[in-house]
């Protein structure tokens, strides 16, 4: 199995006591910074910035020190950032509300990196209508982004989960039982579900690209650092954005770091460039902003908020989906204004759209 399936294989399981932890992180001024990055095409631009310079030039500009550091095991690195061993953290949004947010951590998604657009889909057997899955046993990694795609893909044809018998498998487990007579149909993401949609009488049902905006992919950092340490915010973003457009580039240069990261993340240049298609990445910071101030933006995260609260991901003590506030862009709020824990601030995205970094 290659190391980038782990990004989206949410234990939904861990318990976050991290606000009560003597470890959460402090609000204070700081000159150092530490940021964790796991494996995905939407992420691994992390490892470019850090090896390239890139991150060090521009926290040199600020006068801090921004560490970047690849943990192997994704959920692992979003425990440890709750518990206040990093700084900030690569995430989804739908699980940096159900694991730092729902744990009481003040959480700001500082950059809006892409949203998966065909990188996450569902791939049935025998059979391309969606009608037909009643009744029928599907497998998935239970209470990740892949379950959150089934309810949406059983939704858009008047279905819910009461229909289908979910089935909790790991996500190195999922090709080999797809090769199996008995395992029709699974849901997951790639490169797993490119292997999975290349088995004889597959037919790749329902993906991301039918609902954009859906499962987006973020750089959170905690609130409170973030509001005593401004500098850290302007370096992390003015750094993304930098390596943003070389990746983006029809040049040698850009070529030269898509390979490379292709390379550190199991495959190669072209390889990684197909993921990157399957994603819509905000290349420059207009884009970003123009996503997350979008109503297509607000309604997706609502959706997601909605699955966590029906699914229990939102806490123990959570008594409706209005339970945790979610602060969006333009002063919109979601669920409680007394209890807000995830927050899309564009301070910083727009002083780079606006070259003031």
């Amino acid at each position: 199995m290659q190391a980038n399936t782990f990004k989206r294989a949410l234990c939904a399981g861990a318990v976050i006591f991290a606000a009560l932890s003597p470890f959460a992180a402090q609000a204070e001024e700081k000159k150092s910074f530490d940021i964790a990055w796991t494996i995905y095409a939407g992420w691994m631009p992390w490892k470019y910035a850090d090896e390239s310079g890139i991150m060090k030039k521009w926290a040199d500009k600020y006068g801090i020190e921004v560490n970047i550091t690849q943990v192997n095991d994704y959920v692992e690195s979003i425990n440890q950032y709750s518990a206040g061993q990093f700084d900030g953290v690569v995430a989804t949004s739908m699980d940096a509300l159900s694991i730092p947010a729902a744990g009481g951590i003040d959480t700001t998604a500082l950059i809006v990196g892409d949203y998966s657009n065909g990188n996450d889909g569902m791939v049935m057997k025998d059979s391309a209508d969606l009608k037909s899955l009643k009744d029928q046993q599907i497998h998935l990694v239970e209470l990740s982004v892949s379950h959150y795609l089934l309810a949406q893909a059983l939704d858009s044809v008047g279905m819910s989960e009461r229909d289908v018998q979910v089935v909790n498998t790991s996500d190195a487990d999922l090709v080999a039982a797809f090769s199996t007579d008995e395992v029709r149909n699974v849901v997951t993401w790639n490169p797993l579900l490119d292997e999975v949609a290349a088995t004889p009488g597959a037919h790749r049902t329902f993906d991301s690209s039918q609902i954009p905006g859906h499962i987006k992919d973020l750089t959170i950092v905690n609130s409170e650092t973030l509001a005593d340490n401004p500098d850290f915010g302007k370096a992390v973003v003015g750094a993304w954005y930098e390596v943003m457009a070389i990746l983006e580039s029809d040049t040698e240069e850009g070529a030269k770091a898509r390979a490379s990261l292709g390379q550190a993340s199991g495959t190669d240049q072209a390889g990684y460039e197909s993921q990157l298609k399957g994603m819509k990445m905000f290349w420059k910071p207009a884009d970003s902003l123009a996503f997350i101030n979008s109503d297509e933006a607000y309604q997706a995260m609502d959706s997601v908020r909605r699955f966590s609260f029906d699914h229990g991901l939102l806490g123990d003590g959570a008594d409706s989906v209005d339970f945790i506030g979610i602060a969006m862009p333009g002063g919109k709020l979601m669920g409680s204004d007394a209890n807000v824990k995830l927050r899309f601030d564009t301070t910083y995205m727009q002083m780079a759209a606006d070259g003031k970094l």
